[in-house]
């Protein structure tokens, strides 16, 4: 998508980050590799866009995840279902939340089979190992369930510190285990994901890393400052991390064999979305909305020798879309017997033009949306203009006599038609995508109470 006016705002022409070294390679190299690369996914929790240095973020700087851009391919319209659970649900399983039932964050848990299939179970036939470090969140079960050969996973989100007020309990490997004092929840993820590095270093692998950062509840990190801005020197952390680990790959010579992707799950919390400007511009929305600034996500691929560097790519990318893209480069085959949204982008991940999307699909309870290049078209049947996002979505009249208004209405709701969410899961909850149907739970805990309650007179 062409938007030169995002674009100058961005500050994509930074020296540095439009290279025009990017290589080609022939269409056979795409399948072809002499190691199966590691894959390392990153994965920032209510960070948005426009919240890291090589965005053009105004406010934050994020040097160690901006080498990341210059290096490899930073994505500009890159897309996630505006909260947590529901983005998490599509990103591992690649479908999209009408298919699985996950469309608010309770029923991420309460709807949500545990016979979907995700990212790990794919990649295990192709012989990697796996680690998830971090917040699993809404999703049930837990990440062994779904495949993952090790973990650490932290209940709640915004997990940092333990307090004499909020003892942490988490998990390591299913062993149950309390976060002592002082000790820094982020610095414990980071060290279980090198040691499981340091164990599967001479096997291919794949690590989902969601962090802690930047969910609130925002404490102070290690290397705060009295009288600092804590939310800042979380970013800051952050990105340290992301140094710490490149650190940790150069010296087990792994770096020019692994994959390395920067990814958030939503956008900025409301809280924070103010000061998140591009060129003195806020984005439209929030997390748990459903314009730009809740679903439009920082999005970057490094690959050593592979990537092109410094290359900018306005291509449309859904959350969906990591789960074909990781079986294409590792060999693992999908099932063909179940519906998967995503489409790959391994080409382009090789400089070249690939197949990229003509449309993407976002969802939210029983709010969602339909998007090309320049225009978008909701499950109300407005359409918005969006050659001014992120910063505005111009809303279409419905009388438009404009061709390419009506062209992009027919095209997107066939697109709508052909997808048909109201024919899968139809969300029960509140209808803000946090919660399920409160009068429903309700009734759910007095009927649990009085079956409690008669099997104890037996």
């Amino acid at each position: 998508m062409k938007n030169n006016e995002f674009l100058k705002a961005a500050g994509i022409v930074a020296a540095g980050l439009l290279s025009s070294n990017a290589h080609s390679q022939t269409k056979n190299d795409i399948k072809t590799y002499p190691k199966k690369p590691n894959i390392i996914f990153i994965l920032a929790d209510d960070l948005g866009y426009a919240e890291i240095g090589c965005n053009g973020s105004d406010k934050y700087k994020t040097p160690n995840i901006d080498k990341l851009a210059t290096e490899g391919i930073r994505f500009t319209h890159a897309y996630a279902n505006p909260l947590s659970g529901p983005s998490r649900a599509a990103l591992l399983t690649g479908r999209y939340p009408f298919r699985t039932g996950a469309t608010n964050q309770d029923a991420c848990s309460e709807v949500f089979q545990p016979t979907e299939k995700m990212i790990p179970s794919y990649l295990k036939q192709a012989g990697y190992a796996s680690t998830s470090i971090g917040k699993w969140g809404q999703i049930l079960l837990g990440p062994a369930e779904f495949g993952f050969d090790d973990y650490l996973r932290f209940f709640g989100s915004g997990i940092y510190w333990s307090s004499p007020d909020k003892i942490v309990n988490y998990q390591s490997n299913g062993v149950d285990l309390v976060l002592k004092d002082k000790e820094y929840m982020p610095d414990l993820m980071h060290k279980q994901l090198v040691e499981f590095i340091q164990k599967n270093q001479n096997k291919p692998f794949f690590a989902y890393y969601p962090l802690s950062h930047v969910h609130g509840e925002i404490k102070p990190t290690p290397d705060s400052k009295p009288n600092g801005d804590d939310y800042v020197d979380n970013i800051v952390y952050m990105d340290k991390l992301v140094g710490m680990l490149r650190t940790e790959l150069d010296k087990l010579k792994l770096s020019d064999n692994t994959i390395l992707i920067f990814f958030s799950d939503n956008g900025t919390a409301g809280g924070k979305a103010d000061r998140a400007t591009i060129g003195g511009r806020r984005l439209i929305g929030q997390k748990g909305k459903m314009e730009e600034g809740g679903s439009l996500e920082p999005l970057i691929v490094f690959w050593p020798g592979v990537t092109p560097k410094g290359k900018v790519s306005d291509d449309l990318i859904s959350s969906t879309d990591f789960l074909p893209t990781f079986a294409e480069i590792t060999g693992a085959q999908l099932p063909k017997d179940i519906p998967l949204d995503g489409q790959s982008f391994n080409a382009q991940l090789h400089g070249q033009k690939g197949n990229p999307r003509t449309s993407l699909f976002v969802q939210l309870a029983n709010n969602y949306w339909v998007r090309n290049a320049g225009w978008k078209l909701n499950q109300s049947g407005e359409l918005f203009d969006m050659s001014k996002a992120p910063f505005e979505e111009i809303l279409v009249p419905v009388d438009t006599k404009k061709p390419a208004a009506i062209a992009a209405r027919t095209s997107l709701q066939a697109e709508l038609d052909r997808l048909n969410p109201k024919a899968g899961y139809i969300d029960q909850g509140d209808g803000t995508g946090r919660h399920s149907n409160k009068d429903k739970k309700a009734e759910k805990r007095e009927v649990r109470k009085e079956a409690k309650k008669k099997q104890a007179e037996k």
